[in-house]
């Protein structure tokens, strides 16, 4: 072990006549342990919620949404998809609808996000449909045959003054045999419901929910708006509350019947193989689509949302941070302390022939130790309670704010890495000018009246 080690091991566990300076010490080895787990726990935090959020978003919509830029539509859909399907980098594609619509039971109502899809492609490129906690999605595998004229009754059905809640409560109070009625169910075509969204409507498996489309239809009545009935064939719990509260899903043919499209569709959707080159695969879809389309991704449709967590993570780490200077305060103040009580002994070292830079030496080690012990002991702590707060959803939040129902931890070993750089780096700091000064005291004015 060598001399200068040795000495600031010993300083640091000898008892000593005044012992405010070791409780100072023992202050400044908590203060460093404190903030380098504060610092670990609210980047694990940090992390938990990029990646969280990362896998949730990423999880429930695609990473690159095709679109056209006049907003009538994408036509011949099907050869532009199985071409583009083609290009690098590009796993699946899926055809999709979305707009917004008003969906009611009896006197609830709430305004969603409706999605026409086909499920063969959508569990391609998404997983919400995986995410169906009640009833199946299966019911929108079927194909749809619906009666020629069931949008044109319904529309001539709109046009007499009728509330859409006077409408669902005809479908309950309708006179008619319970089997009668059941047969008639079970022909409405199939919704899936958010969890959130079901729970505010009232509806279960098997109820029936009326969908009205903003998108009018000119009847000799004037502009009304379309609307048809959907019998609820499942509920699904993503996790994340915007799709859980605000997002339905319909097949493709059922959407494009109710909004009146034809065999339009507004959007298709890619899933590649490296969701960080999604800018650049973006672009290339928009050169092969040809001209009148545009692209957007999962970074720029979120852009905002991660930037506010990078900047998060930035101030949390300096607030955080200024614990760690605290206690590098206190190792300064204990160490200047320690010098002034162990004078006579560095006057005696140096009187041995110990030379100047070992002296200096002795209480830089001296103030790193302390750094590294509670260094590591923040280490442990951080991790373990980052752990253990990841394995146990132990801290709730509420969904309706922040989207997800738990706090959720993901500790790095490249932060805990930096972190120990830094808590070192700080108390070695803290330790130049005490260790300087130590090294200035002259023996003979030390020792001149001993």
């Amino acid at each position: 072990m060598r001399f200068e080690l040795f000495i600031a091991r010993r300083y640091l566990r000898a008892k000593r006549r005044q012992a405010f300076i070791g409780i100072i010490t023992g202050i400044s080895i908590a203060g460093v342990a404190a903030g380098v787990a504060s610092l670990v726990i609210a980047l694990a935090i940090n992390n938990g919620f990029r990646q969280d959020l990362q896998q949730r978003l990423l999880g429930s919509t695609s990473h690159i949404s095709l679109l056209r830029v006049a907003d009538d539509g994408i036509q011949n859909w099907p050869s532009l998809m199985q071409r583009l399907e083609k290009e690098p980098h590009v796993v699946a594609a899926a055809p999709a609808i979305f707009e917004q619509v008003l969906i009611s039971r009896g006197p609830r109502a709430r305004g969603a996000v409706l999605k026409g899809m086909i499920p063969k492609y959508e569990r391609r490129v998404g997983d919400l449909l995986s995410s169906v906690k009640e009833g199946s999605a299966e019911a929108l595998e079927e194909s749809v045959a619906p009666p020629p004229s069931a949008a044109k009754t319904e529309s001539e059905a709109a046009a007499r003054p009728k509330s859409a809640g006077e409408g669902a409560r005809s479908t309950q109070d309708s006179p008619d045999s319970l089997a009668a009625v059941s047969a008639r169910v079970a022909q409405m075509p199939p919704i899936v419901l958010g969890k959130d969204m079901a729970n505010s409507l009232g509806a279960s498996v098997g109820s029936v929910v009326l969908v009205v489309s903003p998108q009018g239809e000119l009847t000799p009545f004037g502009m009304v708006p379309k609307y048809t009935r959907f019998r609820v064939a499942g509920i699904f719990s993503s996790g994340f509350f915007d799709y859980d509260s605000g997002w339905a899903f319909v097949r493709l043919a059922d959407a494009q019947q109710l909004f009146g499209l034809g065999d339009l569709i507004s959007v298709i959707e890619f899933k590649i193989d490296d969701i960080y080159k999604a800018g650049e695969v973006s672009r290339e879809l928009e050169e092969a689509a040809g001209k009148g389309f545009m692209a957007t991704n999962w970074m720029e449709q979120n852009k905002e949302l991660f930037h506010a967590l990078n900047q998060e993570r930035l101030l949390t780490s300096i607030i955080i941070g200024l614990i760690v200077v605290v206690a590098a305060l206190n190792i300064l103040i204990s160490l200047i302390m320690m010098v002034m009580e162990k004078t006579k002994d560095i006057a005696v070292l140096m009187s041995m022939g110990t030379r100047r830079a070992q002296v200096r030496n002795v209480f830089i080690a001296q103030g790193v130790l302390i750094g590294v012990i509670g260094t590591v002991i923040g280490l442990v702590l951080g991790y373990a309670l980052s752990y253990a707060g990841g394995h146990y959803h132990f801290i709730h939040l509420s969904p309706e704010v922040y989207s997800i129902d738990y706090i959720p931890f993901a500790p790095r070993m490249i932060d805990g890495v930096f972190i120990a750089l830094a808590a070192i780096g700080i108390s070695f700091i803290a330790t130049l000018y005490p260790s300087w000064s130590a090294a200035r005291i002259l023996p003979a004015e030390a020792l001149r009246y001993e």
